[in-house]
C-alpha cells in the first residue's frame, strides 16, 4: 500500500490507515499529535472482530487512526512489546502514553484518545 499521509479529522470518509512500512510509522509518530494504532494480523480472530470498530472510530475521531499488521512489521510490534493482540497503543506527539490490550468497545477506545 502506498505511503500517503495520513488523513485526520471529523471526515466521515477517513479510514483507519495500514501502515505498510516502518517508514511510514515514524512519518506518522512525528506528524500526527494523536495516534492510535491497532496491532493486528489477518489469521487473529478477535483482530478480525475488532476491524469494523476501528474504522468507525477512525471515521467519527479526531485522532489519527492506523492498523501494524505484526507480521509485516514485527520489529514495530517488538519496540512496543506488542506480545498479545489485538493491542491498541495511543501516542501523544510520539510518544506512546496508553495501551489496551485484547477486545476493546468503541467508548473506551475514544476515551483512551481523548
Amino acid at each position: 500500500m502506498a505511503d500517503s499521509p495520513a488523513r485526520t479529522g471529523n471526515d466521515s470518509t477517513t479510514a483507519a490507515r495500514h501502515v505498510g512500512s516502518e517508514r511510514a510509522f515514524d512519518d506518522l509518530l512525528a506528524t500526527e499529535g494523536t495516534l492510535l494504532v491497532d496491532f493486528y494480523a489477518d489469521w487473529c480472530g478477535p483482530c478480525r472482530m475488532m476491524a469494523s470498530t476501528v474504522e468507525e472510530l477512525a471515521a467519527e475521531a479526531d485522532a489519527t487512526v492506523a492498523k501494524v499488521d505484526v507480521d509485516e512489521l514485527s520489529p514495530i510490534a517488538a519496540e512496543y512489546e506488542v506480545r498479545s493482540i489485538p493491542a491498541f497503543v495511543v501516542f501523544e506527539d510520539g510518544e506512546p502514553t496508553e495501551r489496551l490490550v485484547g477486545m476493546q468497545e468503541k467508548a473506551d477506545l475514544r476515551a483512551a484518545i481523548e
